[in-house]
């Protein structure tokens, strides 16, 4: 996998305490950093994906369970 440097300026505090994490649980810095981007772009492609799902039409249950054809075993 092709790889690209990436610099930002961060509150010294958050880099102290990444350091720190990595440090006590024997993690690598930049793969640290690299799991946290990855879950944020996830998180946030999943809030787009909730914002579409919410727009899609409902059914009620007793239909739901009608088409299915579970009429009288729940």
């Amino acid at each position: 996998m092709a790889q690209a440097q990436l610099a930002a300026r961060i509150d010294i505090r958050v880099k102290r305490a990444i350091e720190k994490t990595c440090e006590t649980r024997g993690l690598k810095i930049g793969r640290f950093v690299e799991n946290a981007l990855i879950d944020k772009l996830e998180e946030l492609a999943d809030l787009e994906d909730i914002k579409k799902i919410r727009r899609e039409p409902t059914r009620p249950l007793a239909e739901v369970i009608r088409d299915l054809g579970l009429d009288g075993e729940i």
